[in-house]
C-alpha cells in the first residue's frame, strides 16, 4: 500500500514538474525571434480573457446579456476602473464593491 502512495506522488511529480520543465529546457538553447516573444506577451490576456469571458456572461450556463445579469453589471465599473488606473487591486475592490451592491 505504501508502495503506491509513494508510486503516484512520483507520477504526479513528473506530471507537474516535466511539462513546466522542458520547455525551458528546449527553449532556453533557441533564440526566439522578437515577434514571437511580443505575440507571447498577449497570451496571459487572452486565457484570462478565455476563463472570465463564460462566468460573466454565462452565470447560468445560458447566455445572458441583461441588466438581470449582477456579474455583467459589476464588470462594467471594474473596467473602467481597470482602464482608468491600470491597477489590479483597485479593479478587484471596485468590481467587488459593485458585486456586493448588487447583492444587497
Amino acid at each position: 500500500m505504501q508502495t503506491k502512495i509513494y508510486l503516484v506522488i512520483l507520477g504526479m511529480w513528473a506530471a507537474n514538474y516535466l511539462p513546466r520543465m522542458l520547455p525551458m529546457v528546449v527553449l532556453s538553447k533557441l533564440k526566439i525571434p522578437q515577434p514571437v516573444i511580443w505575440w507571447l506577451g498577449f497570451v496571459p490576456a487572452a486565457v484570462l480573457g478565455a476563463i472570465l469571458a463564460p462566468s460573466i456572461l454565462m452565470p447560468d450556463k445560458t447566455l445572458l446579456i441583461s441588466w438581470h445579469n449582477n456579474y455583467l453589471v459589476a464588470a462594467a465599473p471594474a473596467l473602467l476602473v481597470a482602464v482608468k488606473t491600470h491597477s489590479l487591486v483597485w479593479t478587484l475592490l471596485a468590481g467587488m464593491l459593485a458585486m456586493a451592491l448588487l447583492q444587497y
